[in-house]
């Protein structure tokens, strides 16, 4: 990948990743007045804003933040199966978006929930442990990327191989 295309990737991927984590502290604090049982109304308000925040920026942001580290990976030296710290991260954040994913039934059925006038606002509980717990996994990726531990799968190492006889 050229130069540039790289580093616009690069800035993208940081951007989706970071914006993701700021969408989940987001729905997070949508979570607090839930938790704490706030009046009904504002209850019945966090949970109706849960759910756009949800659709509209963490589960955007989490498949941008998948999908433009796959590029990223391919489209650099550190290869997508030649690091573990890469495989690894790959992983977490692969696992996280599928959790996302199947977790938006619940937002989608407690936001209609809220919606109804009718229903108990007793029974719309928060997902805060949800919330709080895809935000600590989402902090694996974070510091491994940050960090780049060494580590080269059995496939790096023959690359690395393979580049080295290449070179001589």
């Amino acid at each position: 990948m050229p130069p540039r295309v790289r580093k616009a990737m690069l800035a993208v991927h940081i951007a989706s990743s970071v914006g993701w984590l700021g969408a989940i502290a987001a729905y997070i604090a949508l979570n607090v007045p839930v938790v704490v049982g706030a009046d009904e109304e504002l209850v019945r308000a966090a949970h109706l804003m849960m759910k756009p925040v949800a659709w509209y920026a963490v589960v955007p942001l989490a498949v941008s933040s998948l999908v433009t580290g796959i590029v990223q990976s391919l489209g650099t030296p550190w290869g997508l199966f030649r690091h573990y710290w890469v495989l690894i991260s790959l992983f977490v954040t692969a696992f996280a978006t599928v959790i996302l994913l199947l977790h938006m039934g619940d937002v989608d059925a407690l936001a209609a929930r809220a919606a109804d006038p009718s229903a108990d606002v007793g029974s719309l509980r928060g997902d805060l442990p949800h919330s709080i717990g895809g935000l600590l996994v989402l902090l694996v990726p974070l510091v491994l990327n940050l960090y780049k531990p060494r580590g080269l799968t059995r496939y790096g190492w023959r690359k690395q191989e393979e580049q080295r006889s290449a070179g001589r």
